[in-house]
């Protein structure tokens, strides 16, 4: 029997910055694809008919203010800022850690200082609308998205290349 390798510890960086000992959650973009029904004569029921990805976002707590990020906002390219998730994952059974990257770029769509009260915690949230993603474990490249360029590689297939060819990008 296995174990699960299980988040054990993370970092984050903006546009190369590290926010070691402020990031306190990462959420990840969610990869998700936007099926539409399609059922036509002679089908008995509806099939998923894949009409690309749908938009990506990251979302990130830090336990505090965090001046870079409002330097960021309205940023005017679609991919203005870089963010690198870095996580270990560490199997129980036996002991291996496997390094997850996430690099991400983006622009900020919400920025959210939380609630200001003497004494309590602060959160301090963004999110990213990102425009390019890739996902890599011990540095083999699992997912790659490139929204702009249409590119989406997944183990190394692109899966829009053909689409590319068939219109001449």
């Amino acid at each position: 029997m296995g174990m699960p390798r299980k988040l054990k510890n993370l970092n984050l960086f903006n546009d190369g910055v590290t926010y070691i000992g402020q990031a306190g959650e990462v959420t990840p973009p969610k990869l998700v694809r936007k099926l539409e029904d399609w059922r036509g004569g002679g089908m008995d029921a509806p099939i998923k008919a894949d009409m690309g990805q749908e938009g990506l976002e990251m979302e990130v707590t830090c336990g505090g203010f965090m001046r870079d990020v409002f330097g960021q906002f309205a940023i005017a390219q679609h991919n203005g800022v870089m963010l690198r998730y870095a996580g270990g994952y560490q199997r129980d059974d036996t002991g291996e850690v496997d390094a997850v990257e996430i690099v991400v770029r983006g622009r900020h769509e919400e920025i959210d200082m939380g609630k200001g009260k003497p004494g309590d915690d602060t959160e301090f949230k963004f999110k990213t609308v990102c425009s390019y993603y890739k996902l890599s474990m011990n540095g083999a490249v699992l997912v790659e998205i490139d929204v702009q360029n249409m590119i989406c590689i997944v183990n190394g297939v692109d899966r829009l290349a053909e689409l590319r060819a068939a219109i001449g990008a």
